[in-house]
């Protein structure tokens, strides 16, 4: 049997042929790929589109029929993937020597980069598509969402841990009158943050979760904690409440995987979130007991396939412009990115839960907001 066939036998049950007419069909221009995806795995798979090895006019979809028929599991474990879970369990990947990493790496890749793809408000999250038609109201809407979940008012003092640009921090004191303080560990969000904030109640700041020592009506934390670490979950939300006054709420909002894991995707690891991880509702939980009532949970991941989509339609228009500061096999892995992301969601692989933390519990029952 080739190269070839194993990876087409591979692929029963997908409706995805090699080289076939549908758009989801990979097209493959190196004969390399087939090897390089037995050895490799999904690093492999993601490395070779970036190196032009293969095609595919709807990488989406690829990527979704891939994980519905557990293309993962079908595939033996690979070396890139045990290194990682190794690396996971001896070391604490996530530890605050390391917490400036990912800031720099990622998020201060260029906010021109972020500009052009995100909405107006920079929202780095997912949006909340339950009424809206454009990717400006989906945020807008899951921006008010939060608000009304911990049920923000004029006056109230909120904490927002992973603050971006300043979306969620300009949102609350704009339209609730609220006072913000929101960190980050990312200079280049920082400084637009800071500037996008101006003359509002709010301080940025760049700072470590763990070096927070304050007390707030509330904290919200939106996207974050995929950075945090299966070893520091337990350690977040004492930070959270230590810092959350009695009565306070906490909203967590974050993507969620199916499966308590301690390591991220090989590809995903080496070229768009180091030491990153998603938790599962069992760690999640299993952090929060003896420390918070969990008041409320809400899975709307189907958005996220959107959300994805609305960015890469805007980085791809974008990229006229973009290409003089980026080279084509960043366009190459932004794109592989963004599209094997919204396949992730679509599949119902990945989810996005907002979770609704009391300290102490509320009075009666928590009025659910939706």
């Amino acid at each position: 049997m080739t190269t070839q066939d194993r990876i087409q036998a591979l692929l029963v049950g997908s409706g995805i042929t090699i080289n076939g007419s549908e758009t989801w069909d990979p097209q493959i221009r190196q004969e390399g790929f087939y090897k390089r995806v037995l050895t490799k795995a999904n690093l492999g798979l993601g490395e070779a589109f970036m190196d032009g090895w293969w095609e595919c006019r709807q990488i989406d979809e690829f990527i979704c029929r891939l994980l519905k028929v557990d293309i993962k599991d079908r595939l033996k474990r690979d070396w890139p993937s045990v290194a990682i879970a190794l690396a996971s369990v001896l070391l604490n990947r996530q530890s605050s020597k390391r917490a400036f990493h990912i800031g720099e790496v990622h998020y201060d890749a260029g906010n021109d980069l972020y500009e052009a793809m995100l909405d107006t408000r920079m929202v780095y999250t997912c949006g909340y598509w339950k009424q809206a038609q454009t990717l400006e109201d989906a945020q807008e809407a899951k921006l008010d969402l939060v608000c009304k979940k911990i049920g923000l008012k004029a006056g109230d003092t909120v904490l927002d841990i992973g603050c971006g640009w300043g979306s969620f921090a300009k949102f609350a004191a704009e339209r609730y009158g609220a006072q913000v303080v929101g960190i980050t560990v990312s200079k280049e969000q920082k400084r637009l943050a800071e500037d996008r904030c101006k003359g509002l109640p709010v301080e940025i700041r760049l700072q470590d979760y763990r070096d927070v020592n304050e007390p707030f009506d509330h904290i919200v934390s939106l996207g974050m904690i995929e950075h945090v670490g299966y070893k520091n979950y337990q350690t977040y939300m004492k930070v959270a409440a230590k810092n959350l006054k009695e009565g306070g709420m906490f909203l967590l909002h974050t993507i969620g995987s199916l499966e308590s894991g301690i390591s991220t995707d090989p590809w995903i690891e080496k070229y768009i979130f180091p030491n990153s991880m998603l938790p599962s509702l069992a760690q999640l939980t299993k952090a929060v007991e003896g420390l918070f009532v969990v008041e409320d949970v809400q899975n709307f991941g189907a958005d996220y396939d959107k959300t994805l989509m609305a960015w890469f339609a805007n980085f791809h228009a974008a990229w006229p412009q973009l290409r003089d500061q980026y080279d084509e096999r960043f366009y190459k892995m932004w794109k592989y990115y963004l599209l094997s992301c919204a396949g992730s969601f679509r599949s119902r692989r990945n989810q996005l839960w907002q979770m609704v933390l009391s300290k102490g519990g509320v009075e009666g029952v928590y009025q659910s907001v939706r």
